[in-house]
């Protein structure tokens, strides 16, 4: 279709080739569609770097990008900010546009912003959106927004580069045209987004508007090292978010706490694959093992069942460490026998609820991690054991 295909093993080569298109067409400025597998990569920093100038056209990645933050969820990446503080990023920010006056209201800060990008949109000269999908069979890639920032960055720059993880290939517009409906529903509760766009190679001679060159970067970044392996199902991961929506770790901690581009529970998973087990240990024990995430996953990936291989591997590699190691030997031990098991649990607790006060435990021993961060509640009255024979024994009573 007129486009070229470009293949990067891993992150430092995705780069190393958007920068090369951008720098043979001596690019000044870049205006980014909204990207996950840009964010992956990090091609805003090497851009950067190279005196490029980048600009985040979706509302929300434009707001964490004023704050040099990181997203802290992958469809509304400033849910972690209050309005106030966005119209102090405005105002620090804005003032460089002839924007002195201080914003208070958010339909006021919207039109600020998009006044600003439209500037932007008509000065680039290289446009990077991702891609929901890629349809083997017509050479589309397809994008859904609700701004409109996604088309203007594709079909205002004279050149467009898409990134994209290479599990985005989908065989048929048919498959794309379900799994685009699944999308919506499960990432924003909307029937359809307010923009589906397909795109097919470059401006064409009838074409009023359009790129002279359309690029697609393919990444690999270790998605076929997953693609052989049990993790395999968590490639067919659409980047809806449902599964962090729900999940009450997620949102008990928020993104940021996960430590790289993707959050929740398919953040445990994705991140460890792709930056290595040993640079992401925390992450697969991030859950409490509940199901919901799994349960709502619009393409039924088993979630809980991968953070557990991600566990088994942790385990078998010694990555564990030696406290957690002796308390699952503890744990199987008196797991194997049940009067022990009793007997330890009525035992701590007692211990327990003698370190309590207040209704808190503030400090425990061998467990800073979590008191010297949090208070956890003290227990109050037996284990859950005796209060269940305790009411199974009432309910034979009566």
């Amino acid at each position: 279709s007129g486009g070229q295909v470009h293949w990067a093993r891993d992150a430092a080569e995705a780069q190393q080739i958007i920068l090369s298109i951008c720098q043979q067409v001596d690019a000044r400025s870049v205006v980014k569609g909204k990207s996950m597998a840009g964010e992956e990569i990090g091609v805003n920093e090497v851009l950067e770097e190279n005196g490029i100038d980048v600009v985040e056209t979706d509302l929300g990645e434009y707001i964490i990008q004023l704050a040099k933050e990181p997203p802290s969820h992958i469809i509304v990446p400033a849910v972690h900010k209050t309005k106030e503080q966005i119209s102090d990023l405005f105002y620090q920010n804005h003032q460089q546009y002839g924007c002195d006056e201080r914003l208070t209201e958010i339909p006021d800060m919207v039109n600020e912003a998009r006044r600003i990008m439209r500037e932007k949109f008509l000065a680039a000269d290289v446009g990077i959106t991702g891609a929901n999908f890629l349809i083997a069979e017509t050479g589309s890639s397809v994008i859904v927004t609700n701004e409109g920032n996604g088309d203007l960055s594709s079909c205002l720059p004279r050149v467009h580069i898409v990134t994209a993880g290479i599990e985005k290939v989908v065989p048929k517009l048919e498959d794309a045209s379900l799994l685009l409906r699944l999308l919506a529903r499960s990432a924003t509760g909307q029937d359809t987004e307010t923009y589906s766009t397909f795109f097919t190679g470059p401006k064409r001679k009838p074409d009023q508007t359009g790129p002279d060159e359309y690029h697609v970067v393919l990444i690999d970044n270790h998605r076929t090292e997953m693609l052989s392996s049990e993790l395999r199902p968590m490639l067919r991961c659409i980047r809806c978010g449902a599964c962090m929506n729900h999940c009450p770790v997620y949102t008990s901690i928020g993104g940021h706490a996960y430590g790289w581009v993707y959050p929740g529970p398919m953040g445990s998973i994705l991140t460890p694959s792709t930056i290595g087990l040993e640079n992401a240990t925390e992450l697969p024990n991030a859950c409490t093992l509940n199901g919901r995430c799994a349960s709502v996953c619009p393409v039924k990936i088993p979630l809980p069942s991968l953070l557990r291989s991600l566990r088994i591997r942790q385990y078998g590699k010694g990555l564990v460490s030696w406290k957690t190691r002796a308390g699952l030997g503890v744990w199987g031990l008196l797991s194997r026998h049940p009067g022990w098991y009793r007997l330890a649990t009525r035992l701590a607790v007692k211990a327990l609820g003698l370190l309590g006060r207040d209704g808190v435990i503030k400090k425990i021993p061998l467990d800073s991690g979590w008191t010297g961060h949090r208070d956890m509640m003290a227990p109050e009255g037996d284990t859950f054991l005796q209060q269940y024979k305790r009411q199974q024994d009432k309910g034979e009573n009566r």
